[in-house]
């Protein structure tokens, strides 16, 4: 029997099936496309999702196919002087969501995960010990649990019976990379005249001629599936700058809408969903494929520990209490940067205050935490400050924090030197170290680098450690 199948071969579903690598757990990832695809609907890695590239020692190859960029304080296109973030990775990394794809698919090969291209989910059921899924083409597979990674019209959800209530889109903006004639000079004059009113446009050149455009859409597609035509999107473009800037020679084309919304259960029995599946909205500060990578990031480990045999009994349903919160909180910044992008008179006033507000360096960091990510707190109930944060990366005496996260495992921060969790050593490591940061007598780390107890009293640190990291070995 498989451990856990895969539905979806996007970095979401490539992220979680190396997370569940690390703990020996074997997984296939089922991709109904045969090649991967060219579409490039995300541009760029946020701080969070940076340093989870990092904690996972993934980052060097990130950044040599990526492109550093300061951290802007901008949200809904109000751009102010960057704030402070407290993070080690304070910048946005330009990466096309094509080569995160590559780099996480051969990630996921090289830790074992086995990757079925051209093969499509179209049915499941479950019982008390694991889930049968039917192929297209008849094969039947059996495995422990499944999970969904497969995309904003998720197969598996809607054969899970799983609600995906919102809203649905009201407007669509058509997107694609093609070779332009008229020089950048032009462009740009008319792209900051049009994007004074039209924030859904913009030509963004990228290499060799060639340009990645988006243009609103006329209207609502029949069929939001089928990709526009090249003539639509030059029509479109006259219709919006004026000119179609001798676009041609396109190299991919698409559309999105900007519909929102939210599964009602991110769990089923022995199903989960997880990244698009889970949730959709407009790409507005472009935080979608980072909370997918998140997503994997939360589940990964604590189906491991299930497979393993070693998960205390709720651990696999905080996915679902720790994630959905952080998915509504995205899809209400979003909403809320879309209305600030409508043209109507209320909306540009509502902007206009912003913008003054967003001078404030406290403001400008509230907002430009949500769209990094790094404020999540998961509420572990009462207690220090940090607990439920994600730890930041900090130099110790080993060496850097996220180089001793490596293999996804528990971490017990000791700066006292008299605590232990040697019943846990098979999956919880102790490393002594008395440098100034942090400022506490100990810290334990879940495997996804959150803070799950802050203290130093063993027997507070027992009851930590059985609650994440189950019943230990009797010594």
């Amino acid at each position: 029997m498989i451990d856990v199948i895969i539905a979806g071969g996007g970095p979401t579903g490539m992220m979680l099936g190396a997370e569940l690598r690390l703990h020996g757990v074997r997984v296939v990832v089922l991709e109904k496309d045969r090649e991967p695809t060219k579409v490039v609907r995300s541009m760029g890695l946020h701080a969070r999702s940076i340093e989870v590239m990092d904690q996972r020692g993934l980052l060097e190859r990130f950044l040599e196919n990526g492109t550093k960029y300061p951290l802007g304080g901008s949200f809904a296109g109000i751009v102010k002087s960057p704030p402070t973030i407290d993070s080690a990775h304070a910048y946005i990394l330009g990466i096309p969501q094509t080569v995160t794809d590559r780099l996480l698919a051969e990630h996921a090969a090289e830790v074992g995960v086995e990757i079925r291209r051209g093969h499509e989910l179209v049915g499941l059921t479950q019982d008390e010990d694991g889930v049968d899924v039917e192929l297209v083409d008849g094969t039947r597979l059996r495995s422990r649990y499944l999970v969904g990674c497969d995309g904003g019209r998720s197969t598996v959800r809607k054969l899970l019976g799983i609600g995906f209530p919102g809203e649905p889109a009201t407007a669509e903006t058509l997107l694609g990379e093609m070779e332009v004639t008229e020089d950048w000079e032009t462009v740009l004059a008319v792209m900051t005249e049009v994007r004074k009113t039209q924030l859904r446009f913009g030509l963004s050149p990228i290499g060799d001629g060639v340009y990645r455009v988006g243009v609103p859409a006329e209207g609502l597609a029949a069929d939001p599936r089928i990709p526009p035509t090249f003539d639509e999107v030059k029509r479109q473009l006259k219709a919006v700058a004026g000119s179609d800037f001798g676009v041609h020679s396109p190299r991919w084309l698409s559309r999105f809408g900007d519909a929102t919304r939210l599964a009602e259960h991110y769990r089923a029995g022995r199903a989960f969903l997880a990244g698009d599946a889970a949730h959709i909205h407009p790409p507005v500060g472009g935080q979608g494929l980072n909370l997918g990578v998140q997503d994997a990031f939360n589940l990964g480990w604590k189906l491991a520990a299930a497979v393993n045999g070693w998960a205390p009994e709720d651990l696999l349903d905080t996915y679902h209490t720790e994630r959905h919160p952080v998915a509504a909180a995205v899809l209400d910044n979003t909403r809320a940067q879309m209305q600030l992008m409508s043209l109507d008179p209320g909306s540009q006033a509502v902007r206009r205050l912003l913008a003054e507000l967003m001078e404030f360096e406290n403001v400008s960091r509230y907002l430009t935490e949500k769209i990094t990510a790094t404020a999540i707190r998961y509420d572990f109930g009462e207690g220090h400050e940090l607990l439920g944060r994600r730890m930041p990366d900090l130099e110790l005496g080993q060496g850097h924090l996220y180089g001793l996260t490596r293999g996804g495992r528990g971490l017990l921060l000791d700066r006292t030197g008299a605590l232990s969790v040697r019943g846990w050593s098979d999956r919880v490591d102790h490393v002594v170290d008395d440098s100034e940061e942090p400022d506490v007598p100990a810290v334990l780390l879940r495997p996804d680098g959150h803070v799950a107890w802050v203290g130093e009293d063993q027997q507070e640190l027992v009851g930590a450690v059985r609650r994440w990291f189950g019943e230990g070995e009797v010594l």
